[in-house]
């Protein structure tokens, strides 16, 4: 990090947004304990972590980017294990009900969706009552119905007054979620505020996201030939456009797809700002 300095506000959900490297992942972990600072003062919740990081555990929830969990373990087996590790908190059936589990609660792990995953990653978070949250990436690599089931869960949490700091790609989740949000890119802070001013400030770049039906082919489609189109991912059925004016592209997709006689399953539209911030 680059003298990158942040301060959270007690009962705000603040957001760190920035593209692949730009050290949100870093700064996280070292909030969380994992990397030890080479230089500057961390405190979390009033206190270093030297000398102070059994009491700091007890206070803070974790979800990683990528939460590893036992496959074989069933849902109400792994919240009730991490539920050990602390003094006091949920009872595994209130954490496993806060993220809509409650019906996969004796399926194994390994049968669970990625959406599954990351709502159980985040009932692991939670299991401990705790006062700050740290969600790294929540949403990454879900599909819009599952970012939706997630982004309804961090609402809940926020509305019980718990501090959350989450980072992102996405300005859209951020403008969703987060009181203010921080820009960041190559360990520096480029940008801090809400959403909105951010947004206004370094005039975010437009996203079309939408996935095909079951019968849906991509492989056909000349995206990049639309009106207003800049760049095209794909992953799978799941297509994210970068445009200039969604209100003459967004027609012109839909038009593009009812010629072809292609039937959407999901379509959302939003703004990321990070690639202005590189």
């Amino acid at each position: 990090m680059r003298g990158l300095d942040l301060e959270v506000r007690t009962g705000e959900c603040f957001g760190l947004l920035g593209p692949n490297g730009a050290g949100k992942t870093t700064t996280i972990e070292i909030l969380e304990g994992l990397l030890d600072a080479t230089s500057g003062e961390v405190e979390v919740l009033g206190r270093a972590w030297n000398g102070h990081a059994d009491a700091i555990k007890q206070r803070i929830g974790i979800s990683l980017q990528e939460t590893k969990l036992s496959e074989k373990l069933t849902v109400q087996e792994t919240v009730t294990l991490f539920r050990s590790f602390y003094h006091q908190g949920l009872t595994p059936t209130e954490a496993i009900g806060r993220v809509g589990l409650e019906e996969k609660a004796p399926a194994r792990v390994g049968k669970l969706s990625g959406g599954q995953k990351q709502r159980l990653a985040v009932a692991c978070a939670i299991i401990g009552d705790p006062e700050l949250l740290f969600l790294d990436e929540p949403t990454t690599g879900l599909d819009p119905h599952s970012r939706r089931q997630l982004w309804d869960i961090i609402r809940d949490l926020r509305k019980q007054g718990r501090t959350i700091l989450l980072t992102t790609h996405y300005m859209e989740e951020a403008e969703r979620l987060c009181d203010r949000v921080a820009v960041v890119d190559h360990g520096k802070l480029i940008a801090l505020g809400s959403p909105r001013e951010l947004i206004a400030s370094l005039g975010g770049e437009h996203v079309i996201e939408f996935s095909l039906g079951e019968n849906g082919d991509g492989d056909a489609l000349d995206l990049e030939r639309i009106t207003g189109v800049r760049s095209v991912r794909r992953d799978g059925d799941h297509f994210s456009l970068s445009v200039a004016e969604p209100h003459i592209t967004l027609p012109a997709l839909l038009t593009l797809l009812q010629s072809q006689r292609r039937e959407l399953a999901s379509l959302t539209t939003g703004t990321r700002a990070w690639k202005t911030c590189s």
